[in-house]
């Protein structure tokens, strides 16, 4: 597929969802679909098809993402991602709102690499990696209380993971859990760790689901 197709392919998706984008927008995308095809090739970011990338993909990769950057308000300005991965929801977030500083945590160090040279390749500014277990970051006091946002796809949650989390979080700070109601999202997890549950909903024509944890 030429690159003005993979465009067009993810302009049509993201519209058939109800985020449409602008042709900057979906440029961007497509970039970062190449790189992570092209990385894929060596390491395993990634099961779904991205080279060329399926419908599947680009929804699961792309469009979920755009679907919480419908979220963010307007007096965000911190995301936290944990275990960024292939850059998903991370990196399409960080495309769509430009305006918040990102942090994507990724204790793996050749995902790190493939991030940091997301990053670079992208021009993504305000965005670093953070190579370490998210309760690593416990010890970086200016990280409490600090994040609007905390995105996460699909990890199996557990109090050890949720707390830390809710530590990141202002008071009024969200999760967004990309994934969630299907199993790795346990109620008593959640209150346990002092969060609770807001939102569980994803537009037609996903599979999947996006839950909102907000601070008890």
């Amino acid at each position: 597929m030429t690159d003005r197709q993979v465009e067009a392919q993810i302009s049509r998706r993201a519209e058939r969802a109800g985020f449409p984008v602008s042709a900057a927008l979906a440029g961007s995308l497509r970039a970062y679909l190449a790189l992570l095809a092209k990385w894929n090739r060596k390491i395993n970011l990634t099961s779904l098809e991205v080279d060329p990338p399926t419908d599947d993909a680009i929804d699961r990769l792309i469009v979920e993402p755009l679907a919480g950057v419908r979220l963010v308000r307007p007096h965000d300005r911190f995301v936290i991602d944990v275990g960024s991965g292939g850059g998903s929801p991370a990196i399409p977030f960080k495309l769509a709102a430009p305006q918040l500083r990102s942090v994507m945590v990724e204790v793996k160090t050749r995902k790190s690499a493939f991030l940091r040279e997301a990053i670079r390749r992208l021009d993504l500014r305000d965005a670093v990696v953070e190579t370490h277990l998210v309760q690593e970051l416990l010890p970086r006091v200016e990280l409490h209380e600090a994040a609007d946002l905390v995105t996460v796809r699909a990890v199996r949650a557990d109090l050890a993971l949720l707390a830390p989390i809710r530590s990141f979080l202002r008071p009024s700070g969200r999760v967004i859990w990309f994934g969630g109601a299907k199993g790795p999202l346990e109620g008593a997890a959640i209150a346990s760790a002092g969060l609770k549950t807001e939102l569980s909903a994803l537009p037609a024509p996903f599979h999947g689901s996006l839950t909102v944890l907000s601070r008890q």
